[in-house]
């Protein structure tokens, strides 16, 4: 049976209590997750394709609802000044969110939600990883993704879809496969306690629906309008895109109470903006913002991807430390986080733009083992030409290294800008198998 029809805030509010009941009760139910990272794309695939799959679920699905989850602490949400900008127009606020912190601690989380009971659907990523993936990736019945398909999600999954296709953001495949799902809601103009939503004070549920259906579309929409520069990427852009814009668009554009203020290089400026708002984070926090590692072969790597410049970092860190020469502080915050993490070999990407206009990114790589220093070293040669690297003759920041100690660091611009790290994460752990 369907969740009825209901607002983004309510339809969260259910679902955490379903996770809470599967929890106490040994209950089945079923989880939605991004990756790591928890970007703004992992967060809104994994809600949108809850909300609209819990309303309109297949036949014989494991059960009814589907809870999201964001694949970080609570706190990590303070981190992505992106996320609180876009909770307004979607009429919820960061405690809605359903995170780790609401899974049981990992000592027990075996026996409080036993891998049985459980099914996962993985969007933004197609092999569940982590202490998560240690335990329930037998029970992944389901993905949309826009990476790399590393054969981890069985091909026949049921009533759920297996869907890795390249586009430009993730959520335009989630966008494009709830769809036909979506529109059955709307032309139905059902709802449910639209009266006693909360935040809800329009008398007709058909104005109600329209309602929801655009603040839940605002939430899919900032994501791919992020991930391919408001459309203007054309290394990024995909026709999925494209639909998915004009789709979640004519949402919006629908509903009255919203379509007069909407404009989207507006909406899009003001995520952006709010994204590369990071001046005020601490430096370890700007690195584990949009932070993903991977295992392979026992060996650890970890990748930072960052919104501003190595220079920015650097005196970030100059800041912080007070005491030491920039660049020396710099490396050492970079050495405490890879340390902190147990890495092999550790990666941070950086997107800025130049005095001239031009969008721009600089990679470092650090390899701190003499097995990850030989990786690094195959990974610099083989992907040379594919990302376009170039060596990196900035001020600060001691460009390359092989100390005594073992370890061997490089710093590129990386002329290529089209490969994010999408294709440079396979690249790297590539070269360390």
């Amino acid at each position: 049976m369907a969740v009825p029809r209901n607002s983004l805030r309510g339809f969260l509010t259910q679902a955490r209590g379903a996770l809470r009941a599967a929890v106490d009760s040994s209950q089945k139910i079923t989880f939605v997750i991004g990756n790591e990272s928890a970007d703004l794309d992992s967060m809104t695939c994994s809600v949108l394709y809850a909300y609209i799959r819990s309303m309109a679920p297949p036949r014989n699905a494991f059960t009814p609802l589907y809870v999201p989850i964001t694949n970080i602490p609570s706190s990590g949400i303070q981190l992505r000044p992106e996320f609180l900008a876009l909770f307004k127009h979607a009429n919820i606020e960061s405690r809605h969110l359903i995170t780790l912190d609401d899974l049981p601690d990992l000592s027990v989380i075996k026996s409080k939600l036993p891998p049985e009971n459980t099914r996962w659907i993985i969007v933004d990523h197609n092999a569940l990883q982590g202490q998560l993936g240690k335990i329930y990736s037998d029970r992944v019945g389901g993905v949309i993704d826009h990476h790399e398909d590393e054969g981890r999600v069985p091909e026949d999954t049921g009533s759920e879809p297996r869907i890795i296709e390249k586009a430009g953001s993730c959520c335009s495949l989630v966008t494009g496969y709830c769809r036909q799902a979506w529109d059955t809601l709307s032309g139905s103009a059902t709802s449910y306690g639209a009266a006693h939503a909360q935040g809800d004070t329009l008398s007709d549920d058909g104005a109600v629906v329209k309602l929801w259906d655009a603040e839940v579309a605002q939430l899919g929409l900032a994501s791919i309008l992020i991930d391919t520069a408001n459309l203007q990427s054309e290394e990024k852009t995909t026709e999925h895109d494209r639909k998915a814009v004009e789709y979640l668009e004519a949402k919006i554009m629908s509903c009255p109470q919203l379509s007069a203020s909407f404009h989207r290089n507006e909406f899009y400026e003001e995520i952006d903006t709010a994204k590369k708002d990071i001046g005020g984070l601490k430096l370890q926090d700007i690195l584990r913002k949009d932070y993903k590692e991977w295992n392979e072969n026992g060996r650890k790597l970890g990748i930072s991807s960052v919104v501003k410049s190595i220079d920015f970092l650097q005196q970030k860190a100059g800041d912080e430390a007070n005491t030491q020469p920039v660049d020396d502080a710099l490396l050492e915050a970079l050495r405490r986080f890879a340390s902190d993490r147990e890495l092999d070999m550790y990666a941070v990407m950086t997107t800025s733009t130049s005095s001239e206009g031009e969008f721009q990114r600089e990679l470092l790589v650090w390899a701190f083992n003499e097995t990850a220093i030989s990786a690094a070293k195959s990974f610099a040669q083989d992907a040379h030409d594919e990302l376009g690297l170039e060596d990196w003759h900035a001020s600060g920041v001691k460009a390359h290294g092989h100390d005594g100690e073992g370890h061997w660091r490089q710093v590129w611009w990386q002329r290529n800008v089209q490969h994010s790290r999408k294709r440079v994460a396979p690249l790297l752990r590539e070269a360390m198998t």
